[in-house]
């Protein structure tokens, strides 16, 4: 691992360096007592060869048996604090990848995948985990008992100690030729993983489609093609790693065997019995770290590739964000909007979705933009809450360029009601005060007769209490879409974007809604809408073709001149009487 990833890991223990601390030189009194047992063993063997009184004998095996348990029960501890340590970076890492998520634009969400997000947040947020868990202690009690070890073995008969410890560097080469390989085939497991997620997240939220055109079998195959995928790349990780540890488990065991070297040794009194039986019980003392060194490294390779994904998504820049220094919110809030030369361009797009946009929109007025599908409607009202990136000096709300207003400023200002209004796993109350959690029962129930809610609800068995279930399946697309607008009434911003946010719901009901709107003289609205019969009855319409403004007036002075406008109206009348025949 390089002097960076080394500094990047550190940095991730440096808050809970405390704890790190103690259970490293927990480790030490652990390694210590690790290499003073096999010395106290030699005393007493070889006092038994030599006569040892029972009294001797017997303080000898307490004193053992006390350092051994002493040492079990300091090794608990340190393996606490350092796996505790992990648990703390693995709930830290969690919650700053979450903040960090809410932070970004929702389209780049959307274009990477929410398997990919999930599995970064969590299998490789608990790969990380293990790497400053396990692999660190792990690691540190190696390096700890090689250090006191190989000393003490030296001391004890240097020709033995190279004999039986001979092995171990091809024991250290081995891992080092499979760690890359290991890396390699970990990222690639990792990956077909998140491919497999973003597949059942998306099957599972549309189901309904799957269902509808009848494409279970094809769905069906997609899955087995990627749960293949991850298959494949799981068992080729667990070949590799299925031939390294028992490969580094017989080279390890071997080096007991070549202490058979030592009986010659005995015979001729250059050695004890009591010192053998110490050289064979560190070599045992050495095998089990340096066996695990395979697994070890598999963690921290595991760890690396992991820290190497979560690295690259909390490195993701949002394009939209907060100025480092905001202007203060202009009071009173109006609603006015002007666009000055507004053009927005999705990243790596070829053309800009709107271009050169320059429109007013004073408070109180109800403004309608139209257009044909694909002209950039959407993009529009995505501008306003700053949902997508806008440069500086194309866009002001009350007088002041949005990007120089914080988005949380901005975004109280700016009541967003999009077409496919998202609701929550919670009660029809909690979704209505979602944007303003403190709202009294008595508000929500005003906000809910404003979206003309409020009849459905009272037919509801609980009422306002009644459950949604995912994403609002237990609503109609209406009951949705109301609930949606209610929400957004409920949080009395000064200007109301409506995003064909009446699209599924009845022309009657739609009309009522707007009166309602109008009434409310403090508040813009800007409604972008498909219909051409509700935008009729606004005080102004923009009509939008290919990203730009292309005219701009009342209905019958739009009627009267030929154009964009016009030839929808015509189309949206040809149709209606075809329906009505």
């Amino acid at each position: 691992m390089g002097a960076t990833r080394l500094q990047r890991t550190l940095a991730y223990l440096r808050p809970h360096r405390r704890d790190v601390a103690i259970g490293a030189a927990a480790l030490v009194v652990v390694n210590l007592l690790g290499v003073s047992l096999p010395l106290l063993v030699r005393r007493v063997v070889d006092g038994l060869h030599s006569g040892f009184a029972v009294n001797d004998l017997l303080r000898g095996a307490a004193l053992i048996i006390t350092l051994a348990t002493v040492m079990g029960l300091v090794r608990l501890w340190s393996r606490m604090l350092v796996f505790g340590v992990g648990r703390q970076v693995e709930a830290d890492l969690k919650q700053r990848i979450f903040d960090h998520l809410l932070r970004q634009e929702p389209g780049w969400v959307q274009e990477t995948g929410s398997g990919e997000v999930i599995s970064r947040a969590t299998s490789d947020v608990e790969n990380v985990r293990r790497l400053l868990g396990f692999a660190v202690l792990s690691l540190t009690n190696t390096a700890l008992a090689y250090a006191l070890t190989v000393p003490a073995m030296l001391a004890i008969d240097p020709l033995l100690t190279l004999v039986a410890l001979g092995l171990y560097p091809l024991m250290l080469l081995t891992v080092r030729l499979f760690g890359g390989r290991m890396m390699k085939q970990q990222r690639r497991q990792q990956e077909a993983l998140a491919r497999l997620s973003d597949l059942i997240q998306e099957d599972l939220s549309g189901v309904s489609a799957i269902k509808i055109y009848g494409q279970e079998a094809m769905e069906q195959e997609a899955f087995a093609g990627r749960n293949r995928d991850y298959r494949d790349a799981a068992l080729q990780l667990g070949r590799t790693r299925s031939t390294l540890f028992p490969l580094l488990e017989g080279i390890a065991s071997i080096s007991l065997l070549l202490l058979a070297v030592g009986s010659g040794q005995l015979e001729s009194g250059r050695l004890s019995i009591g010192d053998l039986v110490a050289l064979i019980l560190y070599v045992e003392r050495l095998v089990f770290p340096t066996a695990l060194l395979g697994f070890t490294l598999n963690s921290f390779q595991t760890g690396q590739v992991s820290l190497d994904r979560i690295e690259a998504l909390l490195q993701r820049t949002p394009l939209v964000q907060s100025p480092r220094h905001p202007r203060p919110a202009p009071l009173p809030a109006l609603g006015s909007v002007e666009a000055r030369g507004l053009s927005v361009r999705y990243p790596d797009a070829r053309q800009p979705t709107l271009e050169q946009l320059s429109f007013r929109l004073a408070p109180g007025e109800l403004v309608a933009v139209v257009g044909p599908v694909g002209c950039g409607k959407t993009t529009l009202a995505r501008a306003l809450g700053r949902l997508v990136a806008v440069d500086p000096g194309q866009l002001f709300v009350d007088g002041v360029d949005v990007t120089e207003l914080s988005l949380d400023d901005l975004r109280r200002r700016v009541a967003l009601v999009p077409q496919e209004g998202y609701l929550f796993t919670a009660s029809l109350a909690d979704n209505l005060r979602y944007g303003a959690p403190d709202a009294t029962l008595e508000q929500v129930e005003r906000a809910s007769r404003q979206a003309r809610l409020e009849p459905d609800v009272r037919g509801f068995p609980d009422g306002y209490a009644t459950l949604v279930g995912e994403r609002g399946i237990t609503l109609s697309g209406g009951q949705r879409q109301r609930t949606a607008l209610g929400r957004a009434l409920l949080i009395d911003a000064p200007l109301l974007v409506l995003d064909d946010a009446l699209a599924s719901v009845d022309n009657q009901t739609a009309a009522a809604i707007l009166t309602e709107v109008r009434q409310q003289r403090n508040r813009t609205v800007l409604m972008i809408s498909h219909q051409l019969s509700a935008a009729a009855a606004c005080d102004r319409i923009l009509v939008l073709e290919g990203g730009r403004l292309v005219q701009e007036g009342s209905h019958q002075q739009l009627l009267a001149q030929p154009g964009t406008y016009r030839r929808l109206w015509e189309r949206e009348e040809a149709e209606r009487l075809q329906t009505a025949a």
